[in-house]
């Protein structure tokens, strides 16, 4: 399946500047992750389990930043 045909995402915290920021396509069995600026780049594939632990790292590291109860360990 070429990116073309995905359903791409981009995070509600990217904003409509047109910043920094990456898309996601999910598919059974992989996460594509692209640059929304190149999309004709070549995609970045992980596991599901890679991405999972990836937004929970994010997400924790983003609560450590705001003053939030998370520890740094």
């Amino acid at each position: 399946m070429s990116t073309t045909e995905l359903a791409w995402f981009k995070s509600s915290y990217s904003g409509g500047g047109g910043g920094n920021c990456v898309e996601i396509a999910v598919r059974p069995g992989a996460v594509r992750v692209r640059d929304s600026k190149d999309k004709q780049r070549p995609a970045l594939l992980v596991s599901p389990q890679a991405w999972s632990a990836f937004t929970e790292l994010a997400a924790h590291e983003r609560l450590h930043e705001v003053g939030g109860s998370a520890n740094s360990s």
